[in-house]
């Protein structure tokens, strides 16, 4: 027997595969652990709340429950066009990563899984600029702007992994289609990011008026953010 999950990586950084790597077996661990506890209860799951594995907020940054309580709001569901449909799963967490003489980059993000749509929010305090990002990003990679700031909106794709029960080596491999966005942290541009990427369980691509419509919704709401700055 085997467990296969989804999650998504950016492609032209290795140290976001790393992330996702670690991020996506804990998550994991509790979607095993959770389905463990229900079996023979026959009122189904409860509706996913956002679980607490905030370690702690640096000064000026936001932390991945804050990302969590923002982007599992009542009419997520309703945004992504599927009304009818309950979040199965719900998390933030914290997370940094520290590039070889480089300086430690906090990267917070969260979660939130549909029968249809699972959908992430993140920010990365690189202090890198997102205005020009996009040549980096490859082929089909566009520079936007969205809610009067620098915007890049691309595709990408999720890595597969797959557990073994029994013990042995997981393996990994493509996942599914994703689309992103990712918008400057401030109007200025002056450095850092906030990611909304969308994909689908059935593999089609995700349109793009979803997850402009999400993002135009979640990211006034993430803590710090200030329009028109």
């Amino acid at each position: 027997m085997a467990e296969e999950v989804g999650g998504h990586v950016k492609g032209p950084n290795a140290w976001r595969q790393a992330f996702a790597a670690i991020a996506l077996a804990g998550a994991l661990g509790g979607a095993l652990w959770a389905s463990e506890e229900l079996s023979g209860n026959g009122s189904g799951p409860p509706p996913a709340t956002c679980s607490d594995e905030d370690a702690g907020k640096a000064a000026g940054r936001v932390t991945g429950k804050q990302l969590c309580e923002a982007l599992h709001r009542p009419d997520l569901a309703a945004l992504l066009g599927t009304p009818t449909e309950i979040a199965k799963a719900a998390s933030g967490g914290d997370s940094s990563f520290k590039p070889a003489g480089g300086k430690e980059i906090a990267t917070p993000s969260a979660q939130v899984e549909f029968d249809t749509y699972t959908v992430t929010l993140s920010a990365t305090y690189d202090g890198l600029p997102v205005a020009g990002s996009h040549t980096l990003l490859g082929d089909g990679a566009e520079q936007r702007k969205v809610l009067d700031r620098p915007a890049v909106l691309y595709s990408d794709r999720t890595i597969s992994i797959r557990f073994r029960l029994d013990g042995s080596d997981s393996e990994t491999g493509p996942g599914v289609p994703a689309r992103v966005l990712t918008v400057a942290q401030d109007a200025k541009d002056s450095g850092g990011s906030l990611d909304v990427t969308l994909w689908r369980a059935d593999g089609a691509v995700p349109d793009d008026a979803v997850l402009l419509r999400v993002a135009e919704k979640v990211l006034p709401t993430v803590p710090g953010w200030t329009a028109g700055r």
